[in-house]
């Protein structure tokens, strides 16, 4: 039954973002992607367990992109992606096209110092592109020239990121269960035994294939931290 639920939000996710990219589509003010400081920083802070978090760095979207709002001391980077943060870069494309516009997703993310080093300078370029109003097809033909160019760092070993907050929304399909990314450079799904995306299993959402790739491993719901007030 879970799983079904979950190939139905995995669809109901599908339907509505290609029916929103046959729409045309443009970036609501940057005003509508902000958040109350105090808030956006207890959000950050819900992507990990509290023994991560709390000695975490945690960045916070300003109209110049994301920025320190607190020193962390233990490598780890907890943040809460936008829509044009996390959109994939090269698939699926419904999610490229459609992502980057959407102003109500809210994705924490606690990145571990590996991938801090290789990965959050990804996200931060794709940001800084998106708030200098850039269209997705833009974004990604300027990541693929900074990775090209070293612009960006090199994606040479796997990394992780949590994501564990029970108050992410995930685009058009809202809260979605907590679980690991894991940066897995140039991996597709036939490597992980071909699972089916939306199950319990290990698959690859977005960019299979590519230095890109991103592996989802569902945990389970109890797992979900609660931001704080």
């Amino acid at each position: 039954m879970k799983k079904q639920h979950l190939c139905s939000i995995a669809l109901l996710f599908v339907l509505s973002s290609l029916a929103l990219f046959g729409q045309e589509m443009k970036y609501p003010p940057l005003s509508a992607y902000m958040m109350a400081r105090d808030t956006e920083i207890s959000l950050a802070k819900s992507a990990a367990p509290a023994s991560i978090s709390d000695r975490a760095t945690i960045k916070v979207l300003t109209e110049n992109g994301f920025e320190v709002a607190h020193q962390g001391d233990d490598g780890f980077v907890c943040f809460v992606m936008r829509g044009f943060t996390g959109a994939p870069t090269f698939t699926p494309v419904q999610f490229q096209a459609m992502l980057p516009y959407d102003p109500h997703t809210l994705a924490p993310i606690c990145l571990n110092p590996q991938a801090a080093k290789t990965v959050l300078p990804y996200y931060e370029l794709r940001t800084k592109l998106a708030i200098e109003g850039k269209t997705p097809e833009q974004i990604a033909e300027s990541i693929k020239k900074a990775y090209a160019t070293g612009k960006i760092p090199k994606r040479s070993e796997v990394s992780f990121g949590y994501m564990w907050s029970a108050d992410q929304v995930l685009g058009p399909a809202g809260h979605f269960h907590p679980h690991i990314m894991v940066y897995a450079p140039n991996y597709d799904n036939g490597m992980l035994g071909g699972n089916e995306i939306g199950s319990h299993l290990p698959a690859i959402f977005d960019d299979a294939g590519t230095p890109f790739a991103v592996v989802v491993i569902p945990v389970d719901d109890k797992l979900a931290v609660k931001a704080q007030p």
